[in-house]
């Protein structure tokens, strides 16, 4: 009799189900453990993103490097024409230069400027289609709002109604600065260095020994890199 007492009790309970303290305490468990599975999946999809841009930010600069050595390394000591038509214009000079270099042989553009940092001809201008058109490239450096432009113009010898083809090459900067080495072996911030008897072929011919790129980035500091000039 007593056996059966229990066993309806048994059943009773289980017909029963479960109280509202158990369901509380499950509903609790689970939302315990969603908030665990949550947090750890948001936080790899979180780094997974942060990877992502850590590794465009740095496909970005290795891109921009790459350019800038091409260009520089394959120098050519070719002037051109001044848009105006009147003169010629080194192969390769600066801002001139610009007002941005200072006392200490250095050119910070922090500020936007529309005014083209560096202006060269480098050689090797590849084309594979065959367009009727030198293998020598004027190419010139912007450093505006933060981003590094690469500009380049279809004709060697631009006239004032040829407008550059911009590119954008790397953002995200506070700072550039360009450096050229003389044959003295001193880095000087002009280029081509102020000496009389300007004008003269070798002078609108003259290159640096070597060009340092330093680049002040937001995501990494200061990058310098020196490119040594062919021939």
């Amino acid at each position: 009799m007593i056996r059966a007492a229990l066993q309806r009790s048994h059943v009773a309970r289980r017909e029963r189900g479960f109280t509202l303290i158990e369901m509380l305490v499950a509903v609790f468990i689970a939302v315990i453990m969603f908030a665990i599975g949550y947090g750890a999946i948001n936080q790899a999809l979180q780094s997974r993103g942060a990877i992502r841009a850590d590794q465009r930010k740095l496909l970005a600069l290795q891109t921009a490097m790459r350019v800038m050595e091409q260009d520089f390394v394959q120098l050519a000591p070719r002037p051109i024409r001044s848009p105006e038509g009147e003169g010629w214009l080194p192969a390769i000079m600066t801002a001139g230069a610009s007002a941005s270099a200072d006392a200490s042989g250095s050119i910070d553009t922090s500020g936007a400027t529309a005014q083209p940092l560096v202006t060269l001809t480098r050689g090797g201008w590849s084309n594979p289609i065959g367009v009727q058109r030198p293998e020598l490239e004027r190419v010139a450096y912007v450093f505006e709002k933060g981003t590094l432009i690469r500009e380049h113009w279809n004709v060697l010898d631009p006239t004032l109604s040829d407008a550059p083809v911009k590119r954008n090459l790397l953002k995200h900067l506070h700072s550039v600065r360009f450096l050229y080495l003389n044959y003295s072996h001193q880095w000087v911030a002009q280029w081509p260095p102020a000496v009389a008897g300007a004008e003269t072929g070798a002078y609108l011919r003259e290159r640096p020994v070597a060009v340092e790129v330093i680049l002040d980035t937001k995501a990494w500091g200061k990058i310098v890199r020196i490119f040594e000039v062919a021939g």
